[in-house]
């Protein structure tokens, strides 16, 4: 069986941290990232301007942010089956520093 590809193909801001991605497939889905936004990668984007800056890549054709944040497609995608893990690594992993050894 093969695996859909898919790519973003626009976005809007409708919130501090929600965007409304469009994808090559036609679906339309909001997402509210604020849940995620913790640790070295993603916690950059917790200042809105940040944020905002937001954009999509013209190679991979997903979004990707300033800091090197980005996200499979297809995790966008199919964010719903997604989101309680990355909210579950947001909470635990991405809050907690490792300690050093």
């Amino acid at each position: 069986m093969k695996h859909p590809i898919y790519s973003v193909k626009a976005f809007e801001q409708t919130g501090t941290y929600s965007l409304r991605i469009r994808f090559n497939d036609g679906l339309v889905r909001t997402i509210d990232f604020e849940p995620i936004l913790n640790g070295e990668l993603f916690g950059p984007l917790k200042a809105p301007s940040v944020f905002a800056r937001v954009v999509i890549d013209q190679e991979i054709h997903t979004l990707v942010w300033p800091s090197g944040a980005d996200f499979d497609p297809a995790v966008l995608h199919d964010w719903p089956e997604h989101e309680a893990a990355y909210i579950k690594a947001a909470s635990e992993r991405w809050s907690h520093p490792t300690a050093l050894a």
